[in-house]
């Protein structure tokens, strides 16, 4: 067997795509590739550099079920998107106070350094710089 492969995407339900997407818009800078109704889910496609998908779901009011996300609950506590140094998360931070984004201070570790935000659903991401 190969070594483990590397992610390829991302599928995030989101409670409304009609305020997900535009915010999403906002923090790639970029449109979609696809926005494809399947009936029972509409999704909505970012390629992001490196050639991940990172996709929003919104499903009908007969399968959604209500509640903000939560990282203390089972499923995944967050997702960090790699940045080249601590510099780059300044950066970032300057970006996102742009935006009108949210976000915590940077957060130093031995592990490496992070600054942490939310989505319109309080998914928590992350921009994440390995140690220098």
């Amino acid at each position: 067997m190969s070594e483990f492969p590397t992610a390829a995407h991302l599928a995030v339900t989101v409670s409304d795509l009609s305020v997900s997407v535009p915010w999403y818009e906002k923090l790639f800078g970029a449109k979609p590739v696809l926005d494809q109704d399947t009936g029972p889910f509409r999704h909505v496609v970012w390629a992001l550099p490196g050639g991940f998908l990172y996709s929003l779901h919104g499903f009908t009011k007969d399968l959604a079920q209500p509640g903000p996300a939560n990282e203390f609950r089972q499923g995944i506590d967050h997702l960090a998107f790699r940045v080249p140094s601590r510099a780059a998360l300044e950066e970032w931070a300057e970006k996102l106070d742009e935006l009108g984004i949210e976000h915590g201070n940077i957060v130093d570790a031995d592990y490496g350094s992070g600054l942490a935000f939310r989505d319109p659903d309080n998914i928590q991401l992350e921009f994440f710089a390995n140690p220098e």
